[in-house]
Formats: structure tokens, sequence, C-alpha cells
């Protein structure tokens, strides 16, 4: 799978952490940046990565902050994307299972590296579930369609 990265200084550990994990895992990862610790503001780097999907580059993103809060909501802003910001693995699997989430948000501070590896996993692995969420899903498409 095609993957799109992108992390403030924050979350720059955690990224690189991460995007060696997905490589050794065979997936192809588009890393957007950042590329130090040094302080740096995450919203363009963060719809870099979000872009990448809703233009096809990418099946999904990975994105990364502090907190993951401001991250989410960046991601957010462009069109076709569902960002989900998860730091446990209940609402991760939910993310995918329930709102086809495209772009996976987290926090460097709030999740260890270990349990960060384990929520990707997670998330890459499970399916949606279609059905009645697929109805939503077309819902949240509409309403974002209006607001264009």
């Amino acid at each position: 799978m095609r993957i799109s990265v992108g992390s403030d200084h924050a979350g720059y550990p955690l990224k690189v952490v991460l995007v060696e994990h997905l490589r050794e895992r065979g997936h192809d990862v588009l890393d957007m940046g950042t590329d130090s610790a040094e302080p740096v503001d995450y919203p363009p780097i963060v719809a870099s990565a979000a872009r990448a999907v809703a233009d096809g580059r990418a099946e999904r993103a990975i994105v990364l902050g502090g907190s993951g809060q401001g991250e989410q909501i960046v991601a957010n802003k462009i069109s076709g994307i569902r960002a989900a910001l998860c730091n446990d693995l209940y609402v991760t699997k939910l993310s995918r299972r329930h709102n086809d989430a495209n772009v996976l948000a987290m926090g460097a501070r709030i999740v260890a590296p270990a349990l960060a590896t384990e929520l990707v996993e997670a998330w890459l692995a499970e399916p949606f579930d279609g059905g009645r969420h697929a109805r939503r899903i077309e819902e949240i498409t509409e309403i974002e369609r209006g607001e264009r």
C-alpha cells in the first residue's frame, strides 16, 4: 500500500519509527516532512499528506503531532478526507470499520511508539464494514460538496 506520512517537530521522532516500520512491511511511503525536530508549522505538511490521498497518489495517510488534534483538523479540511484521531485500539478499529477513515492522526506525546505501531497495523488491516455506514459516508460527502 502507498501511504503518505507527515508530521510536525513533535511528531518527528514517532514518524521516523513508523516510516521505518511501514517500509519494513513492504509499504511504499511518501514522506511529506518534516525532517527534523526543529520547530515547524504543521498545517502545510499535513495538508500535503492528506492531498496525496485526495488526489490518488496515496491510498492512506498518517499524520503526527504532539496531540494529533491540529493534524486531524487540518487533514479534515481537504475534500475527500476522513481523518480520525486515534489513541487506542478500539477507536482505531472503529475509525476504519464505521467511518472508512483514510487518514490516521496520532499524538506522539500521547501514544508511545510500540502502541503507535500496533495502532497503525490495526488501522491498515481493518476493513470498512459498508452497509449502513456507507450511507453515512455518502451523507458526509454530500455535506462536504455543499461547503465548496
